[in-house]
């Protein structure tokens, strides 16, 4: 359902042309440009090998050559970039109160970044699915006009979700046991592509690993911001699933325990982060006017008032962000101890309240590490409130970045 990278065993007896062509094209993603004679060395692949592959991903329009360089002893070589002119993978994303949908290449490079006002926790999963049909219907004529081809679609919720692409429970959307891979599948009419479906956290992680800052990262956290908080975990470089693919839940860790001490979290239990440092919980705590109106169904103007408000240094919300941001730094803590990661990055509303909510993060978590003060980076992820549906659209091109050649 995800790609993220981890080493390809050249020798791999299955099909050892597939397993090479992965070889080259990573080597290629990550060094672009580069020359035929470059992957062969760093590869350890044989230059015979490497031509006859070079020349049927060139076909495949996979790679593209991009003229010479003189920089080099000896003969200029003709340089190799990652192709994305064909190929395109979809990624949708259900958030607190929008759909997005966006469509990137193998290059990572987004080809289209699309948003509709949705209310989702109120909206069901039937016009959900609808909702999620029509917009990727209009993304696929779209790509399809620009003679590219649509390889697969990924959809990240912030739920459960297990192997065959099912939400057995989503308390933010207020959905149990949804088929959403086949009900989106039949919405669709079979649409010739795989549909998969993963966790919101799940993809925004794949998204941090491959277009963000932190690139590469072996041992990293995605912390969402939206209705729930959800956590993708990356530990030497692959992302932890669990045994029925449902770790990351880390919203529904108690920070605050019982019904006294804590607001009540839509999973049933009272004291949950997402209960406290939700999209929801945060805007109804810092202001309390915001519902008087009825049911918040676009948080972004809320969210900026709350900006607004700290910037021009309102005490009472300054102070609820400081609150909010130490209970996030309980839960960070927890990560912290478990994982050892290297970089934590937390996106959505909490990105856009980094500069108030982090630094009583990172003080929580150095005051509660147990030895050595925790060398982990806490920061407000750069890929913006897209994220999932990139890693959504990474994911669907994984056959391809995993030497399968695309049929069409």
């Amino acid at each position: 359902m995800i790609s993220i990278d981890r080493p390809v065993q050249t020798a791999d007896l299955g099909d050892v042309r597939v397993a090479n062509r992965a070889v080259v094209l990573r080597h290629v993603r990550r060094h672009a440009p580069c020359s035929r004679a470059d992957v062969a060395a760093h590869t350890g692949l044989n230059k015979a090998t490497v031509s006859s592959l070079v020349s049927e991903l060139i076909e495949h329009r996979l790679l593209r050559e991009t003229g010479l360089t003189e920089n080099r002893v000896g003969r200029p070589a003709t340089m190799l970039v990652l192709d994305g002119s064909r190929y395109v993978g979809l990624g949708l994303q259900i958030g607190a109160d929008e759909l997005v949908v966006v469509a990137a290449d193998l290059t990572g490079g987004p080809l289209l970044t699309w948003r509709r006002a949705f209310a989702a926790a109120t909206a069901g999963p039937q016009e959900t699915v609808r909702a999620l049909a029509a917009l990727t219907r209009r993304a696929v004529t779209r790509i399809t006009g620009a003679d590219r081809t649509v390889l697969g679609l990924t959809v990240g919720v912030p739920g459960l979700v297990d192997a065959a692409g099912a939400v057995p429970s989503a308390p933010a959307l207020g959905w149990r046991d949804v088929p959403l891979a086949a009900e989106l599948r039949r919405a669709l009419h079979d649409p010739g592509y795989p549909v998969g479906v993963d966790t919101d956290a799940n993809l925004a992680a794949c998204a941090e690993l491959r277009h963000g800052p932190y690139a590469g990262t072996a041992d990293l956290v995605h912390l969402t911001g939206g209705l729930a908080i959800g956590a993708g975990l990356v530990s030497g470089g692959r992302l932890l699933r669990g045994g029925r693919g449902f770790a990351g839940e880390i919203g529904h860790l108690p920070v605050l325990a019982g019904p006294p001490d804590g607001p009540a979290c839509r999973c049933g239990r009272h004291g949950c982060l997402t209960a406290l440092a939700g999209v929801d919980a945060v805007v109804r705590r810092l202001l309390p006017d915001a519902a008087l109106d009825g049911p918040i169904t676009d948080y972004l103007p809320e969210i900026e008032r709350i900006q607004a408000l700290a910037r021009a240094g309102d005490e009472p919300v300054r102070a609820g962000l400081t609150e909010i941001g130490r209970q996030l730094g309980q839960a960070v803590s927890v990560l912290v101890d478990l994982l050892d990661p290297e970089v934590v990055a937390v996106g959505g509303h909490l990105a856009a309240l980094a500069p108030w909510l982090l630094p009583a993060a990172r003080a929580e978590v150095a005051a509660r590490a147990p030895g050595p003060p925790a060398a982990v980076r806490i920061e407000a992820s750069a890929l913006g409130s897209a994220a999932s549906a990139l890693g959504g659209a990474t994911a669907a091109l994984a056959t391809v970045e995993a030497g399968q050649l695309p049929v069409g």
